[in-house]
C-alpha cells in the first residue's frame, strides 16, 4: 500500500514536470503495477513520454493542463482508492503483520492501523490474512497514527447482540468465569453478566463452584443501560423444558403408579420429590406408619426413593405421593394372640393433655388415657407421670382389629388400693395426709398410692376464718386428719383437721358472752368494718359504726382497744363487738347519775323552800334571819348545778325544781 502511495506521488510529480496528461489507461495500469514495481520502475515507465508531445503553453501556475471532466475523472479514481472511514466506526480489517507487540491491519485507509497483541487472547490461532472487527478511536493520533480497538469492537457488538436478545427472547452462550456473592459473573461475547444463584438451577444450589469453567446457555432477563449491568437467567431455560415435561408426566399418571424420584427439599411438613421434571410432595404422615417428629429422621437430601402416587391434579399439575404405602400396615402383622388383658410393653411418642400414647410396634399405638396411669384421683397432668421416650408396661383394656384403636393402662398392673380401704380407713380413724392441691372449697390430700381424700374449708379450723385453703396450708405439707366420711364404691373419702380436737366455741360460748368486755387488736379494715383479733385466738368482726372511738375517730389497723360482745353465734363461728358501745354508755350512766343528784339536790331545795314559806306564815320580822339562811343554801346549790358537766336537755329539765317524779324518770330514759 505505502508503495502504491509512494508510485502516485511520482507520478504527479512528473506529470506536472513535463507538463503532459497521463492517460486513463495508462494510468490504470501505473496503479496496477505499482503495488509490485519499485519505485525506479515507476520512473521508467513513464520515461517514454515525448518531448514533443509536451504542452509547452500550458499555464505554469496551474498543476497540469486538465480540463474539468478529466479532473473530476481523476479525482474520482483517486478518491475510489481509499476507503472512507469516521471515528466511532466498526469496520473489518486484515491482518498484515504480527508481531511481539502489535498486530498490524489494513482498513484500507492511507495508513494501517496497530491493535495490541493483548486483545486478540482470545484467538490463539490468529494469523496473517484473517479478516476481524476493529473499532475506530482516532483517525490519527499526536503521531499521525491510525488508532484501532478491536477491545472496543467486540464490546458494542456484544451489546447490541444482547440487547437483540432480549428485545427477541433470544437464547445467548455464555462462559462462567467466576463466582460472586450471590451468584456467578457470566462472559457474554466479552460482556460482564450476572447470574443470581435463583437462577441457575430450578432446584436450590448448595455449591456454585461446580459450575465456574463452564459455558453454557443462558436468556437476558434485564439490563441496565445506565450502569452497563446484564442480568441472565438459565432457570427458565430449564423451566420451559419442565412445564413440557410436566404436561407430558401428569397425563400419564395414575394412581397407584409406582415413580422412583429424588428428596429435593426437607420441610417440617414433609419432602418434595422431584419425578424427573415435575415435583411432587410427599407428606410427613404418608413417610412412615409409625408417628415422626420430624422428615429427616427418614430422609435425606439428594436420596432416591421409590414412591407411589395417591392423588393428583390435572390443573394444578400438584401430585400427592406416599412412602409407607409400599408396605404392609403394622396392624396387619400385629401378634394374633394379642388380646384384651393382655400385657404389653413399648415406648412413649407422645404426651397430650388427655393422655399418652404406647407404641408397641412401628406403626401400632395404644393411648393411655389420663385416668388409666394411676390409681391415685389427684393426678391430672399425664407429663407428672410420663414423658416421651419413656419405655412402659401397660395392660390392653380395648382392642379393635377393624378400627385399629387399641386403649392401655398402668395401673392395672398394681393391687387397687380401695379394695382395704374400708377396713383401713373406717370412720373416725385418724391418718397422716400430704397435702397434693387446693382450690377455693378445700384442700386436695393423699393418704397413700391410689387414696386421695377431700378436707373442706370449713373443716381445717375450729377459731381461724380461712378464706382460701393457702392461708392455713401449702403443698406439700404433712397433715393429721381424720375420716369424717367414706364411700368405696364412688371412691370418695371426705376427711377433716380440726375434728382432732374438740370444739372450742363450746368454752368460748362461757367466755365472750353478751355485754362482756374484751381487749382486742385491729387485724384488718374493710368497707364495712374490721376484723379484730381477741383472746384465745379468736376473732370478732367491728361493723363501721362501732367503730367509733370517743374523740369521734374511727379505729384503724394496729390499733388497741376495749370491745363490747354485742352478738355471739356458735353455729357460725360469728362474734360481733362494738368499741363505741363502752365509752357510749359509760357517758349515759355518767348522765343518769348526774341527773339524780340533782333530782335530790332539787328535792332538797323543794322541801326547803316549803318549810320555809311555813315558817314564814308564823314568824315574825325578827326571824328575817331564817330567811337570810334559806337563800345562801338556795345560791350554793344554784352555783354546783352551774359548775356539773351536764347534757342541755338535762340542763333544761334541772332549771325547773317543781319537776316531777315521772319527768325525771323520762328525762333519764
Amino acid at each position: 500500500m505505502a508503495k502504491k502511495q509512494e508510485a502516485e506521488k511520482e507520478l504527479k510529480a512528473k506529470e506536472a514536470e513535463l507538463g503532459i496528461e497521463t492517460l486513463p489507461k495508462e494510468k490504470e495500469s501505473i496503479e496496477s503495477e505499482a503495488d509490485s514495481l519499485s519505485i525506479e520502475q515507476i520512473k521508467s515507465t513513464i520515461a517514454h513520454v515525448k518531448p514533443e508531445d509536451f504542452d509547452w503553453d500550458a499555464d505554469d501556475k496551474k498543476f497540469g493542463n486538465y480540463s474539468d471532466s478529466d479532473r473530476e475523472a481523476l479525482e474520482k479514481l483517486y478518491d475510489g482508492t481509499f476507503s472512507s472511514i469516521n471515528k466511532g466506526e466498526i469496520i473489518s480489517g486484515i491482518v498484515v503483520n504480527i508481531n511481539n507487540k502489535d498486530v498490524v491491519l489494513n482498513i484500507g485507509f492511507k495508513s494501517d492501523g496497530l491493535v495490541s497483541l493483548s486483545e486478540f487472547r482470545d484467538t490463539p490461532d490468529l494469523k496473517v490474512g484473517d479478516e476481524v472487527d476493529v473499532f475506530v478511536e482516532s483517525q490519527e493520533d499526536a503521531n499521525g497514527q491510525l488508532v484501532l480497538s478491536r477491545k472496543r469492537a467486540k464490546t458494542q457488538k456484544s451489546w447490541e447482540r444482547i440487547n437483540s436478545a432480549l428485545d427477541n427472547d433470544e437464547i445467548i452462550t455464555g462462559f462462567v468465569k467466576s463466582r460472586t456473592k450471590g451468584g456467578l459473573i457470566v462472559d457474554i461475547m466479552g460482556v460482564e453478566a450476572f447470574l443470581p444463584g435463583s437462577q441457575i438451577d430450578i432446584k436450590p444450589i448448595r455449591d456454585y463452584d461446580v459450575y465456574v469453567g463452564k459455558t453454557m446457555e443462558f436468556k437476558v432477563v434485564k439490563i441496565n443501560h445506565e450502569f452497563k449491568n446484564v442480568v441472565v437467567s438459565h432457570k427458565v431455560l430449564i423451566e420451559d423444558d419442565l412445564e413440557n415435561q410436566k404436561t407430558e408426566i401428569v397425563a400419564k399418571l395414575e394412581k397407584g403408579q409406582v415413580l422412583e424420584g429424588t428428596v429435593k427439599n426437607i420441610t417440617d411438613f414433609g419432602v418434595f420429590i422431584d419425578l424427573g421434571g415435575v415435583d411432587g410432595l410427599l407428606h410427613i404422615t404418608d413417610i412412615s406408619w409409625g408417628r415422626i417428629e420430624h422428615p429427616k429422621e427418614v430422609l435425606a437430601l439428594d436420596q432416591k426413593i421409590n414412591v407411589v402416587v395417591l392423588d393428583f391434579d390435572d390443573e394444578k399439575k400438584r401430585i400427592a405421593l406416599g412412602l409407607k404405602q409400599l408396605t404392609p400396615h403394622p396392624w396387619q402383622s400385629l401378634d394374633e394372640n394379642l388380646v384384651i388383658g393382655s400385657k404389653v410393653k413399648g415406648k412413649i411418642v407422645t404426651v397430650a393433655d388427655y393422655g399418652a400414647f404406647l407404641e408397641i410396634i412401628p406403626g401400632v399405638e395404644g393411648l393411655i388415657h389420663v385416668s388409666e396411669m394411676s390409681w391415685s384421683q389427684n393426678l391430672r397432668n399425664p407429663q407428672e407421670f410420663l414423658k416421651v421416650g419413656d419405655e412402659v408396661e401397660a395392660q390392653v383394656l380395648t382392642l379393635d382389629r377393624d378400627d385399629r384403636k387399641m386403649s392401655l393402662g398402668i395401673k392395672q398392673l398394681t393391687p387397687d388400693p380401695w379394695q382395704h380401704a374400708a377396713e383401713k380407713y373406717a370412720q373416725g380413724t385418724q391418718h397422716i395426709a400430704t397435702v397434693k392441691n387446693m382450690t377455693n372449697f378445700g384442700v386436695f390430700v393423699e393418704l397413700e398410692d391410689g387414696i386421695d381424700g377431700l378436707i373442706h374449708i370449713s373443716d381445717l379450723s375450729w377459731s381461724k376464718k380461712v378464706n382460701h385453703p393457702n392461708e392455713f396450708t401449702k403443698v406439700g405439707e404433712k397433715l393429721d386428719v381424720v375420716v369424717l366420711e367414706l364411700d368405696v364404691d364412688n371412691r370418695k373419702l371426705s376427711l377433716g383437721h380440726k375434728q382432732l380436737e374438740e370444739n372450742p366455741w363450746d368454752t368460748f360460748e362461757t367466755i365472750f358472752t353478751i355485754d362482756s368486755i374484751h381487749e382486742g387488736t385491729v387485724l384488718k379494715v374493710t368497707d364495712k368494718g374490721a376484723i379484730v383479733a381477741l383472746p384465745y385466738g379468736v376473732e370478732g368482726f367491728v361493723p363501721t359504726k362501732h367503730m367509733v372511738k370517743e374523740d369521734g375517730k374511727s379505729l384503724k389497723g394496729d390499733d388497741t382497744g376495749e370491745f363490747k360482745i354485742i352478738e355471739f353465734n356458735k353455729e357460725n363461728k360469728r362474734i360481733v363487738i362494738s368499741h363505741a358501745r363502752i365509752w357510749e354508755e359509760a357517758r349515759t350512766e355518767a348522765r343518769v347519775q348526774e341527773f339524780e343528784n340533782r333530782k335530790k339536790e332539787a328535792k332538797v331545795a323543794t322541801n326547803a323552800v316549803k318549810k320555809v314559806k311555813d315558817s314564814v306564815e308564823k314568824s315574825t320580822l325578827g326571824d328575817l334571819s331564817v330567811l337570810a339562811q334559806l337563800k345562801e343554801q338556795m345560791e350554793g346549790a344554784e352555783s354546783k348545778a352551774r359548775k356539773a358537766p351536764a347534757a342541755a336537755p338535762a340542763k333544761k329539765e334541772e332549771a325547773t325544781p317543781e319537776a316531777t317524779e315521772e319527768e325525771s324518770e323520762e328525762a333519764a330514759k
